[in-house]
């Protein structure tokens, strides 16, 4: 990735923070545009099917036409940042100028994805922040988490990976997991915090400009889009003007009674027209029938140890391992998995680093109790030394014992072999890892 491009952006879409500043007097208030699906009832068939998809057709009377505003701001400010990056000199942009960017646009998207290795930073951090962004787009127009988290998939492959980024390098791998997936978790905090923040007067400290620059960093894109409103006094994009106000409203949770204090927000829906009309209440509340959250997605973090095939040339080594994945039941999950080790040549002793990633599946058995054997198929890459020129395509197939601690932690044994179609080697590969499930883990 160029070292500046998500920087960049970020820097971009900050011009906000002055367009914020000018709603801030006796006469206007801040245009949120934030509705919920915890207000809705949702239908049985989603207790029935909980990954059912209403991105597309909007079953529950998501706000589809503030989804689309959005998406369209976020690809105009795309083409914005493209347009200055392109403009910048090659030593500090990193895009290499050949004068034709749309054939190397096509050679980029038309060529497998690849390992990236960009610092820890944007990996880790800077990448689920955008995923984040991308996520509180569906989920602050009425969208459900599941909902939610497709569509950052969709964005951060189709508009940044396949798109934005591809004019300056191929896709990448971790990218693509690691965007929507850690943007899921983030997107959620971050949207439940502004919830929070709104319902004490969106101050920070008892300072209103912390408080417009916390909100402003929670969600840039609706920051913006509030900001051009407020420049214009029109709805360019859809927004709304509103206030907020606190209450306490009994419910019944299974023949029980208890009280919950629940956030009501009023603000004015516009069609592009002068910021005035009828008002729309909405009312936030962290109290959900949602089926399907953050709790599906888990990390793990341990150690390993590999038995490589003669024609490596390596002695076998201690390997860490990563993954990151989506707990979808009791029976199935989906991963990707790194691992990495310094292995020394068996010609001469020089230490290089060994590397094997892949995207996995597994299947669990016995799942009532807390022990739990599993199969795991899956396929990916093994490399020498960071050479892309020495790497080979792998399948990989095993088994393993998983073993729950309590609903987010869990300890995992995998054993499981490499096949190459490169160079035609098995190699073996042993792991021991630590899981941790987000939110309320295992709870289903």
């Amino acid at each position: 990735m160029p070292n500046l491009i998500k920087p960049f952006s970020a820097i971009c879409i900050a011009i906000s923070l002055s367009f914020n500043a000018m709603a801030n007097d006796e006469q206007s208030v801040e245009r949120v545009t934030n509705t919920i699906w915890e207000q809705k009832n949702p239908q049985q068939y989603l207790l029935d099917d909980p990954y059912d998809v209403s991105l597309f057709d909007a079953k529950h009377g998501e706000d589809k036409e503030r989804l689309w505003s959005q998406t369209k701001s976020i690809f105009g400010y795309g083409l914005g940042v493209i347009g200055v990056i392109a403009l910048m000199p090659e030593d500090i942009s990193n895009w290499e100028k050949d004068g034709n960017a749309l054939k190397k646009w096509g050679d980029n998207v038309t060529n497998p994805p690849v390992w990236d290795r960009d610092v820890a930073w944007i990996n880790l951090l800077g990448h689920p922040y955008f995923g984040g962004v991308y996520y509180q787009v569906a989920r602050k127009s009425g969208y459900r988490q599941w909902d939610s988290f497709v569509y950052a998939a969709m964005m951060s492959t189709f508009y940044w990976e396949y798109g934005v980024e591809a004019f300056a390098e191929r896709p990448s791998i971790q990218d693509l997991v690691v965007t929507p997936v850690l943007g899921w978790v983030w997107g959620e905090w971050a949207f439940q915090t502004e919830q929070e923040l709104r319902a004490t007067g969106g101050k920070v400290w008892g300072q209103e400009w912390l408080g417009s620059t916390a909100l402003f960093f929670l969600d840039p894109v609706d920051s913006l889009g509030r900001g051009i409103n407020n420049l214009f006094d029109r709805q360019v994009i859809r927004a709304g003007t509103g206030y907020l106000s606190v209450n306490e409203v009994p419910i019944g949770v299974d023949g029980q009674s208890e009280t919950l204090v629940r956030y009501n927000m009023e603000f004015l829906l516009g069609d592009g027209g002068i910021n005035n009309g009828q008002y729309k209440s909405y009312q936030y509340t962290k109290v959900t029938s949602d089926p399907i959250d953050t709790s599906i997605v888990g990390i793990g973090l341990g150690l390993g140890h590999t038995n490589l095939d003669d024609s490596w040339q390596l002695e076998n080594a201690p390997l860490l391992n990563t993954s990151l994945g989506l707990y979808f039941s009791k029976k199935y999950s989906a991963r990707l998995n790194y691992s990495r080790g310094h292995a020394d040549s068996q010609l001469t002793g020089e230490e290089f680093t060994y590397e094997h990633y892949s995207v996995s599946g597994q299947r669990y058995f016995n799942t009532e109790s807390d022990i739990r054997p599993f199969v795991t198929l899956g396929f990916g890459e093994e490399m020498k030394d960071q050479d892309r020129d020495r790497k080979t395509f792998v399948t990989s197939f095993g088994g393993g014992l998983y073993y729950k601690l309590n609903n987010n932690l869990s300890v995992e044994a995998e054993p499981k072999r490499l096949v190459s179609t490169r160079y035609d080697t098995l190699d073996d590969v042993f792991g021991l890892n630590l899981i941790y499930r987000f939110n309320r883990g295992e709870w289903f």
